[in-house]
């Protein structure tokens, strides 16, 4: 394994671009100030962020490889380095008391190390008043303090902001690395191929579908919506009944829909993007042109659409699962 490569004893999966860019500037000894990690959710940024903060702090690093075994390794293993610090949103949002207590923080120097590793998590999510209160600590940044900022690719985000880091690109994964990383975390083969292909390369998002319900309800959506013998005017309380178990997923939800966006786009493709022929799972039972498959695509759409303006979940699903028959 390279040095580049293995710059996250945390074993991080793919991301080479990134780990090349901060390598070289570890290396020069030319790390900024602030990163942005952009891409989306669910593929390592987080994940990469404390391989950067063990790599910075490592006491016995070689090149840009954190060791894994030092002192101060061994206390970003347990989760327990006093020089690292993670900001999450509460409730969906980042807010500016949260900022204002980081600034008071880092006017303290780091506790061991000569660098404390700030990983502010989902900066999308922060209001205009906490962004402005942020971009001040990066325009006068504190001594011996490095910002991570993470944000979905999909997102958008202050330029301001922007700006004044270096911006650290995050990509999907193969579905190869992808059912590597289930198989790791002990899915089943047959299962890690499925959850590969409906998470779209975000391992953070197959491992929300493993441990949820959702795909055991898609599946069951998916050979409803399939079915030739389906009569809509007979078989209402079937599709009122899988409206209700729809609604039921609340804020995942939205990661449902994405799954039936994913299930009819392959219906358009005789194969999928690795190559592979579309599993079981995808196949159409119904004869359906592809006129009829973009107008579910945009049935699909809005009722993300609607969702996002706080309509009934129940009343969105209903009426998407008799557009989507």
């Amino acid at each position: 394994m390279s040095e580049t490569s293995s710059i996250c004893f945390t074993g991080l999966f793919g991301q080479e671009k990134a780990k090349h860019l901060f390598s070289r500037s570890l290396m020069a000894s030319r790390v900024p100030h602030a990163y942005i990690f952009r891409g989306p959710d669910g593929v390592g940024k987080r994940l990469f962020a404390q391989g950067v903060a063990a790599a910075i702090n490592c006491r016995e690093r070689r090149g840009a490889v954190a060791c894994g075994n030092c002192s101060s390794c061994r206390k970003f293993r347990s989760k327990s380095h006093p020089d690292f610090l993670l900001i999450q949103p509460v409730k969906g949002v980042i807010k500016i008391e949260q900022i204002r207590q980081l600034a008071k923080e880092l006017s303290y120097p780091p506790f061991e190390s000569e660098m404390r590793i700030v990983v502010l998590e989902d900066v999308h999510t922060m209001r205009r008043e906490a962004a402005n209160s942020l971009l001040k600590m990066l325009e006068e940044p504190p001594p011996n303090n490095l910002l991570i900022l993470t944000a979905e690719s999909s997102q958008e985000i202050l330029s301001t902001l922007t700006s004044r880091c270096q911006v650290l690109p995050f990509s999907r994964l193969s579905a190869s690395d992808t059912t590597a990383i289930l198989a790791a975390h002990g899915v089943e083969p047959e299962a890690a191929l499925l959850l590969a292909r409906l998470s779209e390369g975000s391992p953070g998002r197959a491992m929300l579908f493993q441990k949820s319900e959702m795909v055991m309800i898609w599946r069951e959506v998916v050979s409803v919506l399939s079915d030739p013998s389906l009569l809509p005017d007979r078989d209402v309380g079937i599709l009122l009944r899988l409206a209700e178990k729809m609604a039921a997923q609340k804020d995942d939800l939205p990661s449902f829909l994405s799954l039936l966006k994913i299930w009819i786009r392959d219906l358009l493709l005789p194969v999928s993007t690795t190559g592979e022929a579309v599993k079981d799972d995808f196949r159409l039972r119904k004869s359906w042109s592809s006129a009829e498959l973009f107008a579910k695509l945009q049935a699909i759409s809005r009722a993300e659409q609607e969702l996002a303006r706080n309509c009934n979940r129940n009343l969105v699903c209903e009426v998407l699962l008799f557009a989507l028959q």
